[in-house]
């Protein structure tokens, strides 16, 4: 019998002989280096018939077993085909040996040959041991020698065929292995279980093989490995080691994290026993929760770990829950990320099936309702990652509808809720939890309140029919519920069944109608969301409302409209999106359901969202999305060729046609008629609007459509347009609107609309003073004329507005004679190139030409027309001559009248038109401007019109634009209309000054602290606007915030602002400076600032802006090296608070020397504090002791007044009557004896007994503190007197006590 095989600690350990003698150990190695090539061939030849030619238990030999140990240790040198041969003979040996197990097994139930059986186990066992032994490590050893290296794609071509492919022979030897396990080993090793030594080796090279990513990678070896490892850790019980090995991966490598789940359940499937799983799981528990917060990686590898484990063995996980929920107490953001998916997973999966007992399925659905709680709770988790995953999760379960109806609805407030919340990642994923709940709600296609309202309350009154049939007989009650009454019931209500079913369904509609009222209530969030800076916010909030229109949710069409102005976006992306859901929404395959969704649009939206329409409009024209046949649908409803047309519905189609006129030109050409006949006809009468789209549309026009409409119908259009701007036919709130397109259209379209606009100012003048029984007008006249209001109003309007038209074309017609000789210049060139040939006329013009250019005659044809066209511009207003033309005499009235504010006030709906005329005058003219601006400002500040404030504000933002040297000095009473009490004021204030300042037309100046103060402002679009502008300004250059802050800092402490609004403001202004270079400077900046300020509000506000600061290593150097310059300041508990908050964030990001530098600034900042706080308190009782001092002496002042005062009374009361019944006595004692005090011949002196002044001290004290002592009405003289006798007593040396004793008797 051969010796046994003991697992060594290593190969070489074989030749080491062992304690025990009857251990197998090598006895003759053979060096393998020494040998040929041939030699070594023929040596694994060798080998290799040995151990296929005789008995698989040959290997025990000494002489077999020598060889084989020595061809594995130098297995690195062996060549390919070599390797092969040895590898192949002992896996076809160990795979023959397996099924001689099964025959030992049955041969030992002979008892005849037991000796012999056991031998013949023992040498199984050996050669069983042996082979295992030799193939792992030849495993080992192929895999640590085959690590990755760069190939070249030419070498990889040109591998010959047969090459050495160990990848297929690994997983056989693997699976061999894992197979050898799992048959039955007891009879091998006397035991159910094997010995320690084989098991450890097993599982020791197993996971090993884990930690080897391209093993992994190969699905059989990594099967076979999941198998070895379920079989040692369940079959034989070696689990606990098993748990600490893959615990130990799990942390280490995040590659081996699904094969390990795979591993573990794949042991609890084969054999149906889950010790290896509660086992992790138990040893997952028992980790302290603050571990993972250092160890990151490890506790997102073990998170993952446990999602996979749920994923696959849910049940099993189900049970053992209750071990990990105490982690959800921990600081670790992803091992709670994780619980939440685990939940979730055993949510889906745990309890599908739920059958068995009553008890133990009331338990598992309490199980189930207790991790849905849950699962709601973490929704407020403090970390935004794992209230995003949860919402998430949620997600998921309500998509496999595992949510009942009852928590849909809390769940659905839930994600409303986290609309509003401060993280973008969990805003989105709510939005898309909302997006989820609507596809798969379980209340039907159509949520609209209205309908659930009606269908509840006609099932209600089913419902209170139905109860009192079943409480009246309970007999019958069976067949009641059976047979649905249908007596009185609505026919329009389908039957349900009995009084069960229809109470679930009335449950079931009260639970929808909250669902939709939930959902309705989220559109003024989701408008607010469409605004955000995140664009997956706002593609998110775009997807969620296309989800609710098509849910038909209350509020969502409107909601969507919302999302037209954000196709000016910058934002490529959010683009996108709206263009998408343009798209989807309105754009059809019917062209006349588009043609409709269109014009709708049109009708139902404002002058921002036409804007925003138009610009869409063309965007989809460009890219064919809205066809020919749409734009013929839309011609239809403009002519009133589609049934059921309205008058608004033409106008709609017509307001399209315009903007897809100014993509594809031409297409409002091809029925001019038409638009002239229904714009200008009867429906204009019926849709007064329709008029002014029909101006819009012959602006439009092309240049060929403008030519061709001169030649045909010039006469009509403008004798229409004419008759429309003086005439009365529209209502008055019309008339501007339309008024303002039709005469933009005059000057587009006439080719010389100077003639008719003095005209149309000629008629609208003579119709204010036909009244008067006159046509024409008389400068000079001085008699007072009485005017319509209304008709002075229109004819203010038409004076500004042609004013203002013909400054436009005489710019136009500037900008068209430099195209032309832009053009003509362009020719000559061409010219002068195609004739460069060398004849003589194209060598005199270039001569020619350059002499011109020499002389400056071009610069010089310039300049005129840059003078001529100035000259034009000053004579729209005040003319180049003493005569003023027609506007310029307008103008003068106008200006008198703007300055006549009792006329105005007493005729208020005249003082708007007269001030915007004025505003257009004044924008065309720099004399009349400068001539006018003081009243401009004053009616600015104190018109009482809150539309005039407005109006006048919008034109100083013009007036900046066009005469900004005429502007610049009233910049401070610009900024001032940032404090107007009216809140359309404000907000055209922060537009107009935003406009200016970033479009670098007004210089950022000493004011801008009044924009800060908007940040605040109680109208929650103003504050928008102004956080607009702010964020836009940071994006500005070199950030010019940082350069204000200082200036705003100072300005915001000195105004009357709440605690609260000043540290929003300030919050805002800091977080939008990003670089470190600028937060390190403003270091130093706002610390500068505490010296020589000794206001503890200003300290507070200052140290709040460092505190707001994102300090870095040197900016942190800084604020410490400048200490000497705030440490008066340190004395303020609040400004201490800041500093404590600056030292506490900086101590998160501080290496090991700067945070014990900032432990020990720390030290120092809090001794400092204490003696200042020490400093102040002494300083306090100082002061209220020297107060108790000063009370006191003012006391015994004015107490010896009184009685010098009364004595002085006596001596001037000779002769007078006294009251015997007042008896006064006063004694002084001068070192203890009595001398008495000189008095008058009236008063009687009596010795009195000695008190000590102490004593008197102690006894009057309190009452000085409680009492407040007055002094007497004394006459001069006599207070003189009782000061002079108080020095002289003073003077004595000695103790000096004065007493004093009152006796008053009562004579009747």
């Amino acid at each position: 019998m051969a010796p046994h095989f003991v697992f060594p600690r290593n190969l070489q350990d074989l030749e080491q002989d062992s304690p025990d003698d009857n251990s197998l150990s090598v006895q003759n190695p053979t060096n393998i280096a020494s040998l040929s090539s041939s030699q070594l061939e023929e040596f694994v030849k060798g080998v290799s018939f040995d151990l296929s030619d005789r008995e698989i238990l040959c290997v025990e030999d000494q002489d077999v077993f020598d060889r084989v140990y020595s061809l594995v240790c130098g297995y690195a040198s062996l060549p390919n085909l070599c390797k092969l041969n040895l590898v192949e003979s002992l896996r076809s040996n160990l795979a023959v040996l397996l099924p001689n197990v099964d025959s030992l097994s049955r041969a030992s139930n002979e008892e005849d040959a037991h000796v012999l059986i056991i031998d013949r186990v023992a040498s199984h066992r050996n050669t069983f041991k042996i082979y295992t032994y030799f193939l792992l490590n030849i495993v080992l050893a192929e895999d640590s020698n085959n690590t990755p290296k760069v190939v070249a794609a030419s070498a990889r071509k040109k591998q010959p065929v047969h090459s050495w492919n160990w990848e297929p022979l690994r997983a056989r030897i693997l699976g061999l292995i894992a197979s050898s396990l799992e048959i039955n080993l007891e009879l091998l090793f006397g035991s159910s279980d094997p010995d320690e030594g084989y098991l450890s080796f097993i599982t020791k090279n197993a996971f090993s093989m884990f930690e080897n990513a391209a093993i992994l990678k190969d699905s059989n070896s990594k099967d076979a490995l999941c198998r070895i490892i379920g079989a040692c850790s369940t079959k034989y019980h070696y689990t606990t080691q098993s748990s600490v090995s893959i615990m130990h991966l799990i942390h280490k490598y995040d590659f081996v994290v699904v094969h390990m789940a795979d591993a573990v359940a794949g042991a609890l499937k084969k054999y149906l026993d889950g010790s290896l799983a509660t086992s992790i799981v138990r040893e997952i528990g028992r980790i302290n929760p603050k571990d993972y917060v250092k160890d990151t990686v490890g506790a997102e590898n073990v998170g993952r770990f446990l999602v996979e484990l749920a994923d696959r063995i849910p049940k099993l996980i189900s049970t053992n829950i209750g071990i990990l929920v105490p982690h959800f107490g921990g600081e670790s953001y992803k091992i709670r990320n994780a619980l939440v998916a685990v939940l979730g997973k055993l949510v889906l999966k745990a309890f599908k099936d739920i059958d068995g007992e009553a008890s133990t399925k009331n338990i598992r659905l309490r199980t189930k309702q207790a991790m849905l709680e849950i699962l709601l709770e973490r929704c407020r988790d403090v970390s935004a990652y794992t209230r995003s995953r949860v919402l998430q999760v949620w997600g998921e379960l309500c998509e496999e509808h595992s949510v009942s109806i009852g928590l849909w609805i809390e769940v659905a407030e839930v994600a409303a809720g986290r609309l509003e919340d401060k993280s973008a990642i969990v805003r989105k994923s709510a939005l898309n939890l909302l997006i989820m709940m609507l596809q798969h709600n379980p209340f039907g296609p159509q949520l609209r309140v209205a309908s659930f309202e009606a269908t509840l309350d006609q099932y209600k009154k089913k419902l209170k029919e139905l109860e009192p049939s079943e409480g009246s007989d309970n007999e019958n009650s069976h067949e009641e519920d059976a047979v649905p009454m249908q007596n009185g019931s609505d026919s329009s209500v389908p039957d349900v069944g009995n009084l069960e079913q229809t109470r679930a369904l009335v449950a079931s509609l009260e639970a929808g109608l909250r669902f939709s009222k939930c959902i309705e209530a989220t559109m003024p969030t989701l408008v607010q969301l469409m605004a955000s800076s995140s664009a997956t916010d706002v593609e998110n909030t775009i997807l969620l409302l296309m989800r609710c229109k098509q849910f038909q949710i209350d509020g969502s069409e409107e909601s969507l409209r919302k999302m037209l102005p954000l196709v000016f976006s910058q934002d490529k992306s959010i683009f996108e999106a709206v263009e998408n859901a343009f798209s989807t929404i309105y754009i059809r395959k019917s062209p006349m359901e588009t043609a409709q969704n269109l014009l709708s649009l049109a009708t139902g939206s404002n002058i921002g969202d036409l804007a925003a329409l138009e610009f869409i409009v063309g965007t989809l024209v460009s890219k064919g999305d809205i066809s020919s046949s749409t734009i013929s649908a839309l011609w239809d409803f403009f002519c009133f060729n589609v049934g059921g047309t309205t008058a608004e519905q033409s106008r709609g189609a017509l307001s399209v046609l315009c903007m897809v006129e100014k993509t594809s030109t031409g297409v409002l050409g091809s029925h001019l008629q038409d638009i002239i006949d229904i714009g200008f006809g009867r429906w204009s009468k019926v849709d007064p609007l329709l008029a002014r789209t029909a101006c819009l549309a012959i602006e439009r026009l092309s240049e060929d459509d403008k030519t061709k409409l001169l030649a045909n119908s010039s006469v009509r259009i403008f004798g229409i347009l004419e008759s429309l701007i003086t005439g009365y036919s529209l209502p008055a709130n019309i008339w501007y609107a339309a008024a303002d397109k039709a005469i933009t259209a005059i000057y587009a379209v006439h080719p010389t609309p100077e003639t008719i606009a003095a005209d149309m100012i000629n008629k609208s003048l003579s119709s204010i003073f036909k009244d008067c029984g006159g046509s024409d007008i008389d400068t000079n006249s001085t008699i007072p004329i009485t005017v319509h209001e209304a008709k002075l109003c229109r004819c203010l309007f038409v004076i500004s507005h042609i004013a203002m038209n013909h400054l436009v074309y005489i710019e136009s017609c500037g900008r068209k004679i430099q195209k032309q000789k832009i053009a003509k210049e362009k020719k000559n060139i061409e010219n002068q190139s195609a004739d460069s040939k060398g004849t003589a006329s194209a060598g005199g013009t270039q001569k020619d030409n350059d002499i011109n250019a020499e002389l400056g005659f071009a610069a010089s044809e310039d300049a005129a027309l840059d003078a001529m066209f100035e000259k034009a511009e000053k004579e729209i207003v005040s003319g180049g001559s003493n005569e003023k033309n027609l506007v310029g005499i307008c103008a003068t009235f106008l200006s008198k009248l703007c300055r006549n504010f009792g006329l105005l006030q007493k005729y208020p709906e005249l003082q708007a038109p007269a001030m915007l005329a004025l505003c257009r005058l004044m924008a065309i003219d720099a004399e009349f401007c400068d001539a006018n601006l003081q009243l401009l400002f004053t009616a600015v500040e104190n018109a009482q019109s809150e539309t005039v404030r407005s109006n006048c504000t919008i034109a100083l933002g013009d007036l900046a634009v066009r005469f900004p040297n005429l502007l610049e000095p009233w910049t401070e009473k610009m900024y001032a209309r940032l404090q107007d009490p009216c809140v359309s004021v404000r907000k055209n204030a922060v537009l107009v000054l935003s406009h200016l300042i970033l479009n670098d037309m007004m210089k950022v100046k000493g004011y801008i602290n009044e924009m800060a103060v908007r940040l605040e402002d109680e109208d929650e679009r103003i504050s928008n606007l102004a956080k607009l502008f702010f964020l836009e300004l940071s994006k500005k250059g070199n950030n010019p915030i940082y350069n204000l802050l200082p200036d705003i800092l100072s300005k915001l402490s000195k105004q009357n602002l709440s605690n609260e609004s000043f540290c929003n403001i300030m919050q805002f202004l800091i977080a939008s400076i990003k670089k470190d270079r600028q937060m390190e400077a403003l270091v130093e900046k706002l610390c500068n600032r505490f010296s020589g300020v000794a206001d503890v509000r200003q300290w507070e506000h200052i140290s709040y802006c460092l505190s707001q600061l994102s300090f870095t290593e040197k900016g942190m150097k800084k604020l410490i090296d400048l200490f000497k310059i705030y440490e008066h300041a340190l004395s303020e508990d609040s400004v201490m608070d800041n500093f404590r908050n600056i030292l506490n964030k900086a101590k998160k990001f501080a290496k090991l020397e700067l945070k014990t530098y900032i432990e020990e600034f720390e030290e120092k900042l809090t001794k400092f504090h204490m003696e200042k706080k020490e400093q102040e308190v002494t300083a306090r009782n100082a002061q209220i002791h020297q107060q108790k001092i000063d009370s006191r002496e003012n006391f015994n002042m004015d107490k010896d007044s009184e009685e010098y005062s009364k004595s002085n009374t006596s001596d001037e009361a000779v002769g007078e009557v006294v009251d015997p019944s007042i008896e006064e006595t006063n004694t002084l004692s001068i070192n203890g004896k009595p001398v008495p005090e000189a008095s008058s011949s009236a008063s009687i002196t009596k010795p009195v007994p000695e008190v000590s002044s102490s004593a008197l001290t102690e006894l009057t004290e309190p009452n000085q503190l409680d009492i407040e002592v007055q002094s007497p009405m004394v006459k001069t003289r006599g207070a003189q007197r009782s000061r002079i006798k108080k020095n002289s007593v003073k003077e004595e040396k000695g103790d000096i006590s004065i007493t004093k004793k009152r006796v008053t008797r009562s004579r009747r």
